[in-house]
């Protein structure tokens, strides 16, 4: 009972509007209250939760994500990909699924993604006959690859919760990431050709258009070697998470203003500004949710929700069920930061119980909450989409949900039900076992 009144407490002042980091707090504090333990005890405990070394990547990813917009990198990805998909049918909303997947793996996060991307192609789709509404509800349903496409600003929260390997919760999302960019194009080649007002770029003689692809190339070289120097510094074993992030930051600052030349002292200022904004959000609400999870802890909430799941049924198929339905519905009460700060630790105990691998179950609750934050009613990252595209939400709600219906929830399924889709690369890079 005081784990339902602690949980309707927290999505109550969500829904309300009340800050997250707050609404975590005013949870920590109900909870502390209930069972008398003293803040002296527990303020502690979040000051040394927050002393991780990991956690340093967070503020430098957020900063790149930033940075990205700014700098030209990401305008200079859409044209890489436009120059590839942009000459066929319903090339350019491929075109914006694939840059939506690409900023994914430099900015981790979908709420930049769907900021960025759609601040850049939604006007673009537009001028090639797309309506406003899809454009709004493809960019706001292709935003999810960025907490998918690694680095995964909120894998590497559950990573720290969890305390797994960094690299084996990014590489878990891979191939779901992977699968849902693929499917997304499918849908999105046979829903334009239900639109009639929407053109294709003339077509051009072979010749021409690799000088197209080789010119797009050349021009984005180096926002393409953004995510190769990333990626390639934490699985060659170069770097660590944290140290890739800082040299993500550092990368995007020479090129914005040596390189692309777009980048100046106002406009940088105003990007770290913005990043360390966030950043500090984040860190508040970081602070309060261990808080929170030693006091579950210290109660044996999250066994209590264990055994509470497993009486109403010993069947793995159906306790998954169950906990995907719990996931998509935090993920529509609240960000991907803040969903897996909260599920993670109250659901990992019975995910180990039924048998469920600790990176397997980071695919599960990635795609999960990514789900969770583009379903009506809440939906913030759908409506975050409308804001940016300029689209009334009774308009873009039914081309969102036909994608989410289509593309989003069989790949959960997938993912849940087939744990190789998940386990498959972080066994054979990292070994686990």
């Amino acid at each position: 009972m005081v784990i339902a009144i602690n949980l309707l407490l927290l999505i109550s002042l969500i829904v309300i509007g009340l800050p997250v980091p707050f609404c975590f707090m005013s949870a920590a504090i109900y909870m502390g209250m209930v069972y008398g333990f003293s803040f002296g005890f527990l303020l502690p405990s979040g000051y040394y939760a927050l002393n991780s070394l990991t956690l340093l990547s967070m503020p430098f990813f957020i900063m790149a994500g930033a940075l990205m917009s700014s700098s030209g990198i990401a305008q200079r990805l859409t044209d890489f990909a436009q120059a590839f998909l942009g000459r066929m049918r319903g090339g350019m909303g491929a075109a914006t699924i694939v840059a939506c997947a690409i900023f994914g793996s430099i900015s981790g996060t979908c709420s930049a993604a769907v900021a960025c991307i759609g601040g850049i192609m939604i006007p673009r789709l537009e001028d090639f006959g797309y309506p406003r509404y899809y454009s709004v509800a493809m960019v706001s349903c292709a935003s999810v690859l960025g907490q998918l496409i690694p680095p995964s600003v909120p894998m590497i929260l559950y990573a720290w919760v969890t305390q797994q390997s960094v690299a084996a919760c990014f590489l878990a999302t891979v191939l779901p990431g992977i699968l849902m960019t693929f499917l997304m194009c499918v849908l999105n080649y046979f829903e334009v050709r239900k639109i009639p007002s929407i053109t294709v770029e003339p077509q051009v003689p072979f010749s021409q258009k690799i000088q197209i692809i080789g010119k797009a190339t050349k021009k984005g070289m180096w926002s393409l070697l953004m995510p190769v120097i990333i990626l390639g510094g934490i699985y060659g074993g170069i770097t660590t998470p944290t140290e890739s992030a800082a040299i993500a930051v550092l990368y995007a600052i020479l090129v914005g203003f040596f390189i692309h030349k777009e980048l100046n002292f106002k406009i940088l200022g105003h990007s770290l500004a913005t990043s360390a904004t966030t950043s500090g959000v984040c860190a508040l609400m970081l602070f309060f949710v261990s808080i929170l999870a030693k006091i579950y802890t210290m109660q044996q909430i999250p066994q209590q929700l264990a055994d509470f799941l497993l009486s109403l049924s010993d069947n793995k198929i159906v306790i998954l069920l169950l906990v995907n339905l719990f996931l998509i519905i935090i993920g529509m009460m609240m960000d991907d930061f803040s969903g897996t700060m909260l599920a993670a630790p109250l659901l990992l105990p019975l995910m180990l119980k039924i048998g469920v691998h600790p990176v397997h179950f980071a695919a599960i609750m990635g795609t999960n909450l990514g789900l969770g934050n583009v379903t009506p009613p809440c939906a913030p990252i759908l409506y975050l989409g409308g804001r940016i595209g300029g689209a009334s939400f009774d308009e873009y709600v039914r081309p969102a949900v036909k994608i989410m219906l289509v593309v989003q929830l069989p790949v959960v399924l997938i993912t849940t039900y087939m744990p190789e889709l998940s386990l498959f690369l972080p066994r054979l890079i990292m070994h686990i076992k």
